[in-house]
């Protein structure tokens, strides 16, 4: 298997929202595992189908603790508040404090269509944010005030990643 390309801040396929996973076929089967492979060669520890362009409600996750994928996933409740620097595969190289709920409740269905369940705090809970908001067409830049977007778009700018697709570098959300 080949890893897919990383898309990269400015493709519009990030900007969309995916479709509900209604059906999980080999083909499916097939794109999670190149995804975990596409992930791992990036040194990320999510990745959400719309980062490989795959216009899909699903993510691929590995913390350490845990390794999985969650289709249709959905947070139900939230809690508290964390800041904490966080970085993405789809804006390689740059990272910034973001505030999010330090607790989530996150329902969804695994590839056997099994509902999940799950608590999830701090890293976790943030990770799972992350890659739903991938999901919705939110990227990390939204969650910035006026004055930290404003300047991380001119940083892109000079970076070029507003009109090309670098490769994949190392980056993403990183633990402690």
């Amino acid at each position: 298997m080949n890893p897919h390309e990383i898309r990269i801040i400015g493709d519009p396929v990030l900007r969309t929202i995916g479709d509900p996973v209604d059906n999980v076929d080999g083909a499916l089967v097939q794109l999670v595992d190149n995804m975990f492979e596409t992930m791992y060669e990036a040194a990320g520890i999510g990745l959400a189908a719309p980062q490989v362009g795959v216009q899909k409600q699903f993510f691929v996750y590995d913390h350490g603790d845990e390794v999985g994928v969650i289709l249709n996933p959905k947070i139900v409740e939230s809690d508290g508040e964390w800041v904490f620097e966080e970085g993405c595969l789809s804006v390689p190289g740059l990272s910034w404090e973001i505030t999010r709920p330090k607790t989530i409740h996150l329902v969804g269905i695994d590839l056997e269509g099994n509902e999940i369940s799950k608590e999830a705090d701090e890293i976790e809970a943030r990770l799972f944010q992350h890659e739903i908001d991938h999901l919705n067409g939110v990227l990390l830049i939204d969650h910035l005030d006026d004055e930290q977007r404003k300047e991380a778009l001119g940083t892109l700018r000079k970076m070029n990643f507003q009109r090309t697709n670098p490769s994949p570098a190392p980056g993403g959300l990183r633990l402690p």
